[in-house]
């Protein structure tokens, strides 16, 4: 099967769904499947083997340009290939997340307007591509706020196309008025352009099945799974008085890092607690830096500053390393987490969590018994549920195997692209004659 997944660069950061769209093409790769992954905007980042087209469409700098000059909407093809080039991308989204949200809201409902857009040319160039080079049986985009090219792509290429839900609304839902609503229904609109949708968890499809009134039948599910390379080192037991608490996603408010912090001044204030440290890895871009430096303040004010660690892990290498030197997770999320791939990453090295009881996590442990729920945004609850973990030494090895069992029996990215190979052939075999 030719399957052509469009996706989003993230502007130079370690992406979950870039990486999760990066491991289904892959094994779909592996399963003898002609799978592309078209970049948008930047290259995607991720520490495994990059999958990707080299060509990237609907360049940031183009996008950009052609938003804020007419000049630019009719620029040749050849000038926009020289603004496209992926080195040049890669140095300009060093400096994209600092754009503001009045800046973005505009320019993504311009992108959602599609043929009506101020992009439509760089539309008009996927499309011939695809079109001439690729002759896709099936299209994915692998986001909703891509959905302004749904419309042309299926008037022009005739074969079914789908959309994954994995975290659009974080976007949408930091975007300000009146642009969020514009953009809301721009995408309810174009979502009519989809055959059906995939979505990471049963909470997801739920909860977008609503937000973006979605038939909830036209939702499939498909777990998320990872690569399991370099994973699943033996782990040997570790004494109480050594014990660690990792943190590893992007260092940021809607993360929860600084929940995460105030847990841990809770806990090593708890009578008779051990001395337990915290380390946490990730993203840290510059935008972050403050929020970054505040939290080290506060664990300064509580005498635990030396007690922390931030550990770069740039590479595959080292974030196994990073899980390898941790006795438990936790990454105490603000927003509710549609996919939680870093539950598998941990899970996939022996390592049980403690996650708040909200998005797809009480879905997620129910489904492995690999972890514990406390309430959200409860730093004492956290510091609580943390403790327990830290302190039973049995439950804690027979949840971190049970992590391991459910990554390398379901969670993983064989796993995921199995299932949505036979998602995507029952829209390729049940197509019918295209009527425009």
């Amino acid at each position: 099967m030719r399957i052509a997944f469009i996706t989003a660069g993230a502007a130079g950061m370690f992406c979950g769904s870039c990486m999760r769209d990066n491991a289904l093409v892959s094994a779909l790769i592996e399963r003898g499947h002609d799978a592309l992954l078209i970049p948008t905007y930047t290259p995607i980042r991720t520490d495994d083997p990059d999958a990707s087209q080299k060509r990237v469409f609907f360049g940031g700098i183009n996008v950009f340009l052609q938003q804020k000059s007419r000049l630019f909407r009719h620029t040749p093809r050849v000038f926009d290939r020289l603004l496209d080039f992926p080195r040049l991308l890669k140095w300009v989204s060093r400096f994209a997340s600092r754009t503001p949200y009045n800046v973005l809201g505009k320019l993504t409902v311009s992108m959602l307007q599609g043929q009506d857009g101020n992009q439509r040319k760089e539309l008009q160039k996927l499309i011939d591509w695809l079109k001439a080079e690729i002759q896709p049986e099936v299209i994915i985009l692998t986001n909703v706020l891509l959905s302004g090219i749904a419309p042309q792509l299926r008037a022009e290429l005739k074969v079914p196309i789908l959309a994954t839900l994995q975290g659009d609304d974080i976007f949408l839902e930091a975007l300000p008025e009146p642009d969020r609503k514009i953009c809301l229904n721009l995408i309810r609109k174009n979502s009519e352009s989809f055959d059906g949708f995939i979505s990471t968890s049963e909470f997801y499809a739920n909860d977008m099945a609503k937000y973006l009134q979605i038939d909830r039948a036209k939702i499939r599910i498909v777990y998320p799974g990872i690569s399991l390379r370099g994973h699943g080192s033996p782990r040997p037991p570790a004494p109480v008085s050594s014990l660690c608490i990792g943190y590893f996603a992007r260092i940021c408010p809607e993360k929860g890092f600084h929940n995460l912090i105030d847990a841990f001044i809770h806990l090593r204030k708890m009578p008779g607690s051990p001395p337990y440290a915290l380390r946490a890895s990730g993203w840290l871009g510059d935008n972050h830096r403050a929020y970054f430096a505040e939290q080290m303040k506060e664990l300064e004010t509580a005498g635990l500053r030396d007690q922390f660690e931030y550990v770069e892990s740039p590479d595959h290498a080292s974030k196994v390393r990073f899980l390898n030197s941790i006795d438990v997770l936790s990454v105490p999320t603000v927003y509710h987490e549609p996919k939680g791939l870093y539950l598998l990453e941990a899970w996939a090295n022996g390592v049980p969590v403690v996650q708040p009881a909200h998005g797809s996590f009480p879905e997620l442990i129910e489904l492995t018994g690999a972890g514990l729920l406390v309430k959200p945004n409860d730093p004492h609850a956290l510091a609580v549920g943390l403790r327990r973990l830290l302190e039973d030494v049995a439950l804690r090895e027979a949840m971190g195997l049970k992590g391991r069992d459910a990554v390398t029996t379901r969670f993983h990215a064989g796993a995921m692209a199995e299932q949505t190979e036979q998602l995507l052939h029952e829209y390729v075999r049940s197509q019918k004659p295209f009527i425009a």
